[in-house]
């Protein structure tokens, strides 16, 4: 990729901050989106639940990546947090859509967050790009975060949205949480542990999200996971292997509803999500296998 100006919103968030310091490392120049005034000339104020961006900082960008969002997992999904959920992701993506849309000269390209929740419970069915979205809360939050891009769109800007699925790193996510247990020996499957997880190497995400800006032939809906999805007692049985730790306790889906509420039907759901249009583009994983990827998490 030649050197480029990206205007990243989440910069400070796991997924975000992994992208800029690639991109950084990589010459490009990085404008990052922040809540309070600017600093310099490598921020643009902006505002999501207010919808206003300084459309001045995003001047002379070749792309936009919008990975703000408040954390799925973070809190207990009480109506006021769902509430927080839903608006950090629509009411932001529609702002900067707009924002994007009325520049003299748009980027190029529009990257979207989204998510593999868009599917639902898929089950042990394998999907891609083309299945409609499942029911519920997160299938319903993914839709509109995504038709939230349409100002975009319209304005015939390349918007691509970024299906992520469970992203294996020491520092932070799901797996930030999953970590420490494993090393204290206190890791186990989660219910019967025959719900599939689509999980991604860090490093992958962030080489997939560069892979989306560069590719011109991509657009709409792309997942990114890693090829070939793992149920939760493979994944169990592979984080032990690579930790050198016993995993001897099982949490009973019971529990797990009783500490996590709404939440854990996402920890006991099944998505067997799989990347076809991101290998159909030519993309290559560094770390396809879960080992792999848990080494490389380490």
């Amino acid at each position: 990729m030649e050197r480029s100006r990206i205007a990243v919103a989440g910069a400070s968030g796991l997924i975000g901050s992994a992208l800029v310091r690639s991109l950084v490392a990589d010459g490009h120049e990085v404008v990052r989106l922040v809540r309070r005034p600017a600093r310099g000339a490598d921020e643009v104020r902006w505002d999501p639940q207010g919808q206003y961006v300084d459309t001045t900082g995003l001047i002379g960008c070749d792309a936009v990546v919008n990975l703000a969002g408040a954390g799925v997992g973070d809190h207990r999904w009480t109506d006021a947090y769902r509430r927080t959920m839903r608006d950090s992701r629509v009411l932001g993506t529609a702002a900067l859509a707009e924002a994007v849309a009325a520049l003299g000269t748009p980027p190029r390209v529009f990257v979207g967050g989204s998510a593999i929740g868009f599917y639902g419970d898929t089950g042990e069915r394998a999907v891609d790009e083309d299945a409609p979205p499942g029911d519920g809360f997160l299938p319903s939050l993914c839709v509109e975060w995504e038709e939230a891009a349409a100002p975009a769109q319209e304005a015939g800007v390349r918007t691509v949205f970024a299906r992520t699925g469970l992203v294996v790193a020491r520092e932070g996510g799901a797996w930030g949480r999953l970590f420490p247990l494993f090393r204290a020996g206190l890791g186990g499957r989660m219910g019967d542990g025959r719900q599939y997880w689509s999980f991604i190497a860090l490093h992958d995400e962030v080489a997939a999200l560069r892979h989306l800006i560069d590719t011109e032939s991509l657009s709409g809906p792309v997942n990114l996971t890693a090829p070939h999805p793992l149920t939760n007692r493979e994944i169990t049985a592979a984080m032990g292997r690579v930790l050198h730790r016993p995993t001897l306790f099982p949490v009973p889906a019971p529990v797990l509803r009783t500490v996590l509420g709404e939440m854990a039907g996402d920890v006991l759901g099944s998505a067997r999500v799989v990347p076809r249009r991101l290998l159909e583009s030519g993309f290559s994983f560094a770390f396809p296998g879960i080992e792999d990827a848990v080494r490389a998490a380490l």
